[in-house]
């Protein structure tokens, strides 16, 4: 029959220790009264399980103790019961397995265990906490007051105190307990076998993970490598477009300054030919081209000036160009350096530590996209800039050629109209010249007949006087002898005739003189002319000519 108001607690290590712990006062007989603990006893003792979750008494007698042991003995019980007190949390939940009894193995029911056999055996490490709390009847409370007299093993007694469970569910109980044991050590294996898998996956995971990271990192160093090549080739060739546009400017500002010759050369010779004289300060072919040279120069100036702007403001844009390569290249030569020691770096390599919560930092500011996207506007950037330096440069040798034509093919111009005007000039001088001299000798002719006429007169004069004193002197010829003879008459008409041959020669005399005074006046003009082309021959040939003779070589 069942115990009432007993208490079976089974045991985390076998599921059988139990513990009896008995009253203080115990009294013999079936109805013997109790003191000490309110708890339902039977014959002043009650069963206790060795869990220690559950509740716990003072040690009691040992007296009883060893009666107790006594009883389990007969029962033929191998575990060894213990008061109920506190205790430390055990290492091993289940009893060792020397402890159960070799007679009763061959009475277990037949069980297939379902785990492998093959599988190590190690009961200290895989058991698994087991829990059997069956509830029990209730009994009489008659069969409680036992004395300890009562306690002698009869067989009455132990068929009245042990018969609570039948060897079925002895064996049960131990079948459930191999049963879970082998459930808990199939589980624990292949929560091993698991996690030993686990960790080879992750590991394999982690090894490929971390080799795809390091070939990332090694397409990343690639990467950079490939960009810094690039912009290494272009910030030399950026480097030496900005040399040569920076010669070509030079050259330019060398023949900026090198014009102002040839135009104060030009402005020289209007200044010269200002100082001519009468008649040739004459607008003529060479004042309009000296006034179209300047012009010319003029204009070349401002168009050099103009690409000189040019040059300045593109050598600008191209170290800008550079610095941001410069800048670009320093930044991938510093991130390539950095990727490139994590791309070497190992489990093994020094240096490597734990830096916490580093992944949770994003201080990135670009994408794959957007990063070789700036670097790539760069390298245009500067391609563009290093084209249109190009072009700039070409333009500014063309416009040195160009100008340089322009100038001396009209310095060539200037010089031919000089030539011509100087020729001009000199053959007029000499015409005047000659001019001069023939009028020098017509002058020389008229004095001599004017000297020649005044002697005629002179000596018409003469005859003259002796005409006229003949008749003066026929006049005193007395009375009658005053006749009109032949003589009288020739004497008259010799008077008449002297008197009009020495008024002819007289206007002739005048005449002369008029024509002296007109070779004279012409003199003075051949003269003054003749000064005059002097004058325009030593400025065109002696002032501008000189001056025009040499022409900077540089600009042609």
């Amino acid at each position: 029959p069942a115990v009432p108001n007993d208490q079976w607690v089974a045991g985390s290590q076998a599921g059988a220790a139990v513990e009896w712990s008995a009253g203080d006062n115990v009294t013999g007989g079936q109805g013997g009264a109790r003191t000490g603990s309110p708890q339902t006893t039977l014959c002043g003792r009650r069963w206790w399980g060795c869990d220690p979750s559950g509740p716990s008494l003072p040690p009691r007698s040992p007296s009883i103790r060893r009666q107790c042991l006594s009883i389990m003995e007969l029962l033929g019980s191998t575990l060894t019961a213990t008061y109920a007190h506190p205790k430390p949390t055990p290492t091993n939940f289940l009893p060792a397995i020397s402890t159960l009894t070799s007679s009763y193995k061959d009475r277990f029911p037949h069980s297939n265990f379902t785990h492998s056999l093959s599988l190590p055996w190690r009961p200290s490490t895989y058991y698994k906490v087991a829990t059997n709390s069956p509830t029990l009847g209730p009994y009489n409370t008659r069969s409680q007051r036992v004395c300890e007299s009562a306690m002698v093993p009869f067989v009455s007694n132990r068929t009245t105190l042990f018969t609570r469970y039948t060897p079925d569910d002895w064996y049960r109980s131990n079948l459930t307990n191999f049963l879970e044991s082998n459930t808990s050590r199939h589980n624990s294996e292949r929560l091993r076998v698991d996690t030993s898998r686990l960790i080879q996956d992750k590991h394999q995971q982690i090894r490929k993970t971390q080799a795809n990271s390091t070939q990332n990192l090694g397409e990343r160093v690639n990467e950079i490598g490939f960009w810094k090549s690039e912009i290494i080739h272009e910030l030399d060739g950026m480097i030496g477009e900005t040399n040569e546009l920076t010669d070509v400017k030079k050259k330019l500002e060398r023949a900026l300054m090198e014009t102002e010759a040839p135009l104060q050369v030009g402005r020289e010779c209007l200044f010269h030919r200002e100082k001519r004289m009468g008649i040739d300060l004459v607008h003529d072919e060479v004042e309009t081209e000296l006034l179209t040279e300047v012009d010319i120069i003029l204009c070349c100036q401002e168009r050099m000036k103009l690409h000189l702007d040019k040059a300045i403001a593109q050598l600008a844009a191209n170290r800008a160009s550079q610095h941001e390569l410069e800048k670009d290249l320093s930044d991938k030569q510093t991130a390539y350096r950095i990727d490139d020691k994590c791309h070497h770096l190992r489990n093994t390599s020094e240096g490597v530590s734990f830096f916490r919560g580093v992944e949770k930092v994003d201080a990135t500011v670009s994408v794959p996209e957007s990063w070789a996207r700036f670097t790539d506007n760069n390298v245009l950037r500067s391609q563009s800039e290093r084209a249109a330096s190009a072009k700039l440069r070409d333009d500014i040798q063309n416009l040195l050629v160009v100008t340089a034509n322009e100038m001396w093919n009209h310095f060539n111009k200037v010089n031919v109209a000089f030539t011509n005007r100087i020729a001009e000039t000199a053959d007029a001088k000499n015409k005047i010249q000659v001019h001069l001299a023939k009028i020098l000798q017509e002058i020389f002719q008229t004095e001599m007949t004017i000297e020649s006429i005044k002697k005629a007169i002179r000596e018409k004069s003469a005859f003259l006087k002796v005409a006229q004193t003949r008749l003066d002197e026929r006049t005193r010829r007395p009375n009658i002898e005053l006749c009109r003879d032949m003589a009288q008459l020739r004497l008259v008409n010799e008077v008449y005739e002297v008197d009009d041959t020495i008024q002819t020669l007289q206007q002739r005399l005048r005449d002369a003189e008029d024509t002296l005074q007109s070779l004279v006046h012409t003199k003075a003009t051949l003269e003054h002319d003749l000064a005059v082309k002097a004058n325009s021959l030593y400025i065109d040939q002696e002032k501008c000519m000189s001056m025009r003779k040499s022409f900077p070589n540089t600009l042609r």
